[in-house]
């Protein structure tokens, strides 16, 4: 056999393969998203997925040094100016260098069409949250179903006796949320859905929480308002004396970007003019 063109091959397949996980994990829900709804793409979850994007890019790497080692006398001839002289800064590849620096700051300062492409991304994720649906809480699939229906103040024997109607197999209270639905080859999301009427109808306005809830950047400032019992004329005049303008229809996501912050970090500032409120 010969290595170096199993060397060869080997990584143009980790190469096109690569390329397929890119795409796939370009354009797969959030993870709190994912996990939550169990998506899959032909039979894979997310993290699945992105398992084999490392892997895949560890075999491309392992290649594509033992492809430049084969092939260093034609690399090394690249490298040679007009007279035969070794040169590392040739035009070649000061080019590739100018191209590989606009890239990179590009895409850490957000600058079109770096940041467009990210954006695009965010976008599909997105679209694919509406589609999918967010869990009530991060990660609340992890959660033993005791402690989820203690946290959405749900009853656990009606929850239990909900479950046990729609022919769930449930082992103990101890077991989470994933682990029923893993056995019961269903998605955490649908178990949410068949125990939710046992949920105890809230009396007055939610307070407003403490840490991010699920989806908090998608959701427009006049719906948080409205779920917390806000005034939102108020808000918006509190954010105004914080130097943030916003208004009413605009998500939470393009509030912050208008202050050049992450939704998360933007909650702190929202937390304040909130909790100054009261």
């Amino acid at each position: 056999m010969n290595l170096r063109k199993i060397t060869s091959m080997t990584m143009l397949i980790a190469f096109v393969l690569c390329i397929l996980t890119t795409v796939i994990l370009y354009i797969v829900p959030h993870g709190r998203v994912a996990y939550w709804a169990d998506w899959r793409l032909w039979g894979l979850s997310k993290g699945q997925w992105s398992d084999l994007h490392v892997n895949l890019g560890f075999l491309f790497l392992i290649a594509g040094l033992l492809h430049v080692f084969y092939n260093w006398k034609v690399i090394t001839a690249y490298m040679k100016n007009k007279s035969r002289e070794m040169r590392v800064f040739t035009p070649s590849f000061n080019a590739a260098m100018v191209v590989t620096l606009i890239v990179g700051f590009g895409t850490y300062f957000h600058i079109p069409p770096m940041s467009t492409v990210l954006e695009f991304s965010e976008s599909i994720k997105d679209a694919k949250s509406e589609v999918f649906g967010e869990p009530p809480y991060g990660h609340a699939e992890l959660s033993s179903l005791k402690i989820f229906t203690k946290k959405m103040n749900i009853d656990l024997e009606k929850a239990k006796s909900l479950l046990e109607k729609a022919q769930i197999t449930v082992e103990n209270e101890k077991q989470t949320i994933g682990e029923i639905a893993d056995a019961n080859n269903t998605n955490p999301k649908r178990l949410y859905e068949i125990i939710k009427p046992a949920e105890a109808k809230k009396v007055g306005n939610a307070p407003f929480p403490d840490t991010p809830f699920s989806g908090f950047g998608r959701k427009k400032l006049n719906d948080i308002c409205q779920e917390f019992g806000l005034d939102i004329d108020a808000v918006i005049k509190g954010l105004a004396k914080e130097n943030v303008t916003a208004h009413g229809d605009d998500t939470i996501k393009e509030i912050a970007e208008g202050v050049d912050m992450d939704p998360h970090a933007f909650f702190e500032t929202l937390h304040s003019v909130v909790t100054a409120q009261k």
